[in-house]
């Protein structure tokens, strides 16, 4: 009983090993897909496609611009303003 269960336990570290060399093979492939340099514009349009395919609407924004003469007025005003972030 002792030899059969030494059988079993070599045949499954032998599939095991084989399982584990197909994986290792198959993460290099992907690693190497990975190494390529994809443009930042073609990632947005990837993304926008996949956002819009699942069902969100883009919103447009208006640039707001103030008319104080410095840039810390403005930073402060929008510090203080308790409105949501995402909705700003």
């Amino acid at each position: 009983m002792s030899e059969d269960v030494n059988v079993e336990l070599l045949d499954a570290v032998k599939a095991l090993s084989s399982r584990v060399e197909e994986l290792e093979t198959e993460i290099k492939s992907i690693k190497l897909l990975n190494a390529q340099n994809v443009p930042e514009e073609t990632m947005v349009a990837i993304a926008s496609a996949v956002a819009a395919y699942l069902g969100h609407r883009a919103k447009r924004r208006q640039a707001h611009f103030t008319r104080s003469a410095s840039w810390q007025s403005t930073t402060r005003r929008s510090q203080h303003v308790h409105a949501p972030l995402h909705l700003r």
